[in-house]
């Protein structure tokens, strides 16, 4: 006797939030531990999920990195934009990314310094999108510049947003804390003279 199959139906919806809950999960793991060092089998185990449902939402990995640049990139600037709103100003944004604790927060920090060396080595697609989304970011920082040029600003922007990002990545990687500290200190004040804010 043929025993009849019965096709299991999720709620609408269903496929969109498993897929955000694998980039979400990614976006963690990769910030924290690398993407090269992340493999799928247990990335799909942690979201608790098998292997095979990964390639119901992605092509490759290669497109999850993708997927978790735009996501990270996205929730980045959502909160800027929100925060700028609100009264934010470039000083305070410049000193919250340079704390202590975002410094220690690497799974929910900045994504460029999180994967930038890695990206680099990735492909040119992956490459742009991380691209086009600093490229947003630093028109956010441009924005809050005092200069009546454009291109001052870009370039001023641009200065900021590398002097921010370096600091950040030297400071994970010194070991003795008081120097670590040190580092974020002097990263802050050299961004805010960028920024013509310091005192």
């Amino acid at each position: 006797m043929k025993v009849k199959e019965h096709k299991i139906r999720y709620e609408k919806g269903h496929k969109e939030t498993t897929r955000k809950h694998i980039i979400d999960i990614a976006s963690k793991q990769f910030r924290k531990g690398g993407v090269e060092a992340v493999g799928l089998a247990g990335l799909m185990k942690d979201a608790g999920l098998t292997n095979g449902a990964f390639y119901a939402h992605f092509k490759s990995k290669e497109d999850l990195v993708r997927e978790v640049l735009v996501a990270a990139f996205d929730s980045q600037l959502k909160m800027l934009s929100e925060a700028q709103k609100h009264g934010l100003k470039l000083e305070d944004a410049i000193r919250d990314y340079l704390s202590p604790q975002k410094r220690d927060n690497v799974e929910d920090s900045c994504p460029a310094a999180a994967l930038m060396a890695e990206v680099a080595r990735h492909s040119k697609p992956t490459r742009k999108v991380f691209s086009e989304k600093v490229h947003l970011l630093l028109d956010l920082f441009s924005s809050q510049i005092r200069d009546k040029d454009p291109k001052k600003r870009e370039r001023k922007a641009i200065s900021i947003y590398a002097q921010l990002v370096g600091s950040l990545q030297l400071a994970r990687v010194e070991t003795d804390k008081e120097k670590s500290n040190l580092i974020l200190r002097s990263g802050i004040d050299a961004a805010l003279e960028l920024a013509n804010l310091k005192n």
